[in-house]
């Protein structure tokens, strides 16, 4: 049976192991459907093992080669041995710049990228990447923002990757068990739920590429990888997204109207 045509999907996020752990699903599902895919990561740089960790998880996704913004993770100075900056410090036209550069060449239908609470725990370059993501999804589109990044480009759509407070479910103890906080939004705020349970395979194969993460006591991935496959698979079968459509939309000429 031929898979059904899907969109273009670009993903942008903080750290490596984000795509996977947060949209993993999606990007194979598109994949499998024969759509374009790609993935924007924020920190570490390419020297890093992490990096090429990375790569191995997108070759698994089917997304392409990793697409570096450079910058240094908040609270690990080894992401970036060269002495770049840390995302959070970095100039915000400087670093919206650089993911808008990537928005105009690759030409998505949809960018995915973080929520404003910084996922379930609220890590900082998550909230950072989620606000330089709303600022270049609009500026990719002005021909008079950033005009050496490319000729302008409005994807259709902005999704963010999020968890409701009624969804949070066995991820929640197994996260509290070692000390992490707990953010979800309420359930009202997602609007697209997305089953990808056929692709779970998929993606919890692209969560084990991220192997120094995997070794690791507290990250998820190696919360995950030690958990029995059932209650696995129900952890990351479900994939939940708040709509924030970009770009100007049709309503009253007249007055503002919610």
């Amino acid at each position: 049976m031929n898979q059904p045509s899907l969109p273009s999907l670009m993903g942008v996020f903080a750290h490596p192991d984000d795509e996977s752990l947060l949209a993993g699903g999606v990007f194979a599902q598109h994949h499998a459907a024969g759509a374009r895919t790609c993935v924007v990561t924020a920190t570490w740089t390419p020297t890093t093992h992490r990096a090429s960790e990375l790569a191995d998880a997108l070759a698994v996704l089917g997304a392409g080669g990793p697409r570096l913004l450079g910058y240094a993770d908040a609270r690990n100075p080894a992401s970036a041995p060269d002495g770049a900056v840390r995302l959070v410090d970095a100039p915000v036209d400087e670093a919206v710049g650089r993911l808008v550069a990537h928005i105009r060449e690759f030409r998505p239908d949809i960018v995915v990228g973080h929520d404003a609470l910084g996922q379930l725990t609220g890590h900082p370059d998550h909230r950072r990447a989620h606000q330089i993501t709303l600022l270049a999804v609009e500026a990719a589109a002005l021909p008079h923002l950033f005009p050496d990044a490319g000729k302008p480009w409005q994807p259709a759509a902005l999704y963010a990757a999020t968890h409701p407070e009624s969804g949070v479910g066995r991820v929640g103890p197994l996260l509290q068990s070692v000390g992490k906080a707990l953010f979800a939004v309420p359930d009202a705020y997602v609007t697209t739920t997305v089953d990808v349970s056929p692709w779970a395979a998929v993606k919890m194969r692209a969560i084990l590429a991220h192997r120094g993460e995997v070794a690791r006591e507290r990250p998820l991935p190696g919360l995950l990888a030690r958990l029995p496959e059932p209650e696995r698979d129900e952890i990351i079968s479900t994939e939940s997204f708040t709509r924030l459509t970009p770009g100007p939309a049709p309503g009253d000429p007249h007055r503002l109207v919610a």
